[in-house]
């Protein structure tokens, strides 16, 4: 097989398993189109740099070190939260499984473990996710609430002005000179849907 054949197969197999993944699995229980870019992008710049990397046979190394460096990034920006930390872990990994496997190993093998990554992604977000609980992150101003002991009243506090089934929340960052703090709230979608609407504009700017 041509290099630019191989090259052009790799890329359409693992570009349309990223597809389904970050379109037809993350992206509809998530709602967030700035990580659907970043997914799409770092998935791309992973599978060339390590597809064109590997025609100078040290395919373990690159391999290895580029799961490191893209695998523990964090934005310094803002934090990214575990979830689609996994997804990226997980979009890094293919690429560069699908860039670097060596032809003796493609392409029953290689696409029988796309599948399987695929398989068990689809199961547990839909199955043990059950695409249910959403998250967003509100600019919440009550900084006296965000105490330990008072986290019931904090949540039905929200849950009264947003209207969402909230189903609990977590901390960020606190900023006591605007007495104000950045808190990401958990809903259930499903109950929560009429509600949704109305706050999908304004809240969509302030995810993390």
């Amino acid at each position: 097989m041509s290099s630019i054949v191989d090259l052009s197969v790799r890329f359409l197999l693992n570009f349309i398993i990223t597809g389904i993944i970050v379109l037809k699995l993350y992206f509809p229980t998530t709602r967030h189109k700035e990580y659907v870019f970043t997914y799409f992008i770092i998935s791309v710049s992973v599978f060339m740099l390590s597809f064109l990397l590997s025609t100078v046979k040290i395919e373990l190394g690159v391999a290895l070190g580029l799961f490191a460096i893209f695998g523990i990034i964090r934005y310094r920006t803002t934090s990214m939260p575990i979830r689609e930390m996994t997804y990226l872990f997980a979009i890094i990994a293919l690429s560069v499984a699908n860039a670097v496997a060596h032809e003796d190993f493609v392409f029953p093998e290689l696409i029988a473990a796309n599948l399987m990554v695929l398989i068990l992604v689809g199961v547990l977000e839909k199955l043990w996710m059950n695409g249910k609980e959403q998250r967003k992150t509100i600019i919440y101003e009550k900084i006296e609430l965000i105490k330990p002991n008072k986290r019931e009243e904090l949540i039905k506090d929200i849950s009264a002005r947003t209207g969402l089934n909230i189903s609990r929340v977590e901390i960020g960052q606190i900023d006591f000179l605007k007495d104000v703090a950045k808190i990401v709230i958990y809903f259930d979608k499903e109950s929560s849907n009429s509600n949704l609407s109305d706050f999908e504009v304004g809240m969509d700017s302030l995810d993390s």
